[in-house]
């Protein structure tokens, strides 16, 4: 049998080797930079949130109703937990951590690089460093086999082609979206390639005021400017100096491309609930009961687990002193100051783009794949994993857990493949 290619040495491409090799396939990885795993070294603040606590019940929904479909035949081959026992196989042991996430024990990215590509040469893949291509040619006949041109002059044969070669977001690690170029060259539907799990931009001078200052239990909702909720996370907010990031915002940012996209963007805001233990009735009865102590206590007082500055915040939304004392306030203000605390309204205008974003939203239409393999349906030995295909998710460990399952069943495939 010719070389299976896989084209880029990240998450997916090194684990689709792994397995493909150690089934017997002939596999060559071409890697355009100097280094494996690049995006590997960076994420999760070079710790590598490699994977989630969660069943593949509880992870296919992440992905939208089509993603999760797609998904299902490879979280069924491969959920978390043999995500971990693979690491753990290799001689890299995983520890849990809050909001259900799985790093390395070692809290060090690089041990899950050194693992996959250790594994990947052990199995009899052969990596090639700085090996850039220009374009890939499809088989001229049945049969015949894909060409692929490499930037240093010259093509490369193969009798199956894997593309794992990232999105766009965080090029700095060199995803640079060449794949997505190549599956348009190919006539391959793509959905338009957006940046997610990226920090999102206000207008709002008050926002980049409370840069550092972050909530930890607030639920927040994305709305549009006709009302309507595009997206609810209850996960960590952190203000910055252009907006806002951390989870929170982050998981929403996939909805705010798109309606950036769409020419919809107009009016978008975060709601977001500073008291998300208590509905409105209850903090009602909470700030009347705390009106009624003697000392004439203020707002922020009976408020401990908001930060001041987001009380003040709050307080001004409600057109009232930046920390009003409780008892002084006439039945309007109390009922504008609780709709400010269930729904402080952060403007949003934009995303800080495919720069600092983790992920890619958009890619590879998933109706032109197949789910059990991860083959290409029109194209014969055209296998896509990964960043490419159009799957996004919230921050936790699922972008990776997504493309070592949809690696693990293209390794499979290409294996049968060479047995054939």
């Amino acid at each position: 049998m010719k070389e299976v290619i896989v084209i880029g040495a990240g998450a997916a491409g090194l684990w689709a080797a792994e397995v493909a090799a150690r089934g017997g396939a002939r596999v060559r990885v071409l890697e355009k930079t100097a280094r494996t795993g690049t995006k590997i070294l960076a994420s999760g603040g070079s710790r590598c949130n490699l994977t989630t606590t969660l069943e593949p019940a509880a992870i296919a929904p992440l992905f939208g109703q089509r993603g999760g479909r797609f998904l299902a035949p490879a979280l069924a081959a491969l959920p978390p937990r043999g995500v971990r026992a693979r690491f753990e196989s290799w001689g890299v042991p995983t520890v849990e951590a809050p909001l259900e996430k799985v790093f390395p024990a070692s809290q060090r990215a690089r041990d899950v690089r050194d693992a996959l590509e250790g594994a990947a040469r052990a199995a009899g893949a052969r990596i090639e460093l700085s090996t850039p291509l220009t374009a890939l040619s499809p088989p001229a006949a049945p049969g015949a086999p894909w060409r692929l041109h490499l930037a240093r002059g010259g093509t490369l044969e193969a009798d199956a082609v894997v593309l794992a070669c990232g999105g766009k977001s965080f090029p700095r690690t060199g995803t640079t979206g060449e794949g997505y170029r190549w599956l348009e060259e190919l006539g391959l539907p793509l959905v338009p390639p957006l940046p997610a799990l990226v920090p999102l931009t206000s207008p709002a001078p008050w926002v980049h005021a409370l840069a550092g200052v972050s909530l930890q239990g607030a639920e927040v909702r994305l709305v549009d400017g006709e009302g309507r909720s595009l997206g609810r996370r209850r996960r960590p907010l952190l203000f910055t100096h252009r907006g806002v990031s951390g989870p929170g915002a982050m998981d929403l940012s996939a909805r705010v491309s798109r309606s950036l996209a769409s020419g919809g963007g107009g009016g978008l805001h975060l709601r977001v609930d500073l008291c998300g233990e208590m509905d409105r009735e209850q903090l009602r009865a909470h700030l009347l009961e705390q009106a009624a102590l003697r000392g004439r206590p203020r707002l922020a007082r009976c408020l401990p687990d908001v930060p001041r500055r987001v009380v003040a915040a709050a307080a001004r939304q409600a057109e009232l002193p930046e920390n009003p004392i409780l008892a002084q306030l006439d039945r309007a203000g109390r009922h504008r100051l609780i709709e400010a605390l269930k729904g402080l309204e952060i403007p949003i205008d934009g995303t800080a783009g495919f720069d600092a974003a983790e992920v890619t939203a958009g890619g590879l239409d998933l109706a032109a794949v197949d789910p059990r393999s991860l083959a290409v349906n029109a194209l014969p030995g055209l296998y896509v994993v990964g960043e490419l295909l159009d799957l996004d998710a919230p921050i936790g460990g699922f972008s990776f857990q997504a493309a070592f399952a949809t690696a693990e069943l293209c390794g499979r495939a290409l294996a049968e493949r060479g047995s054939r």
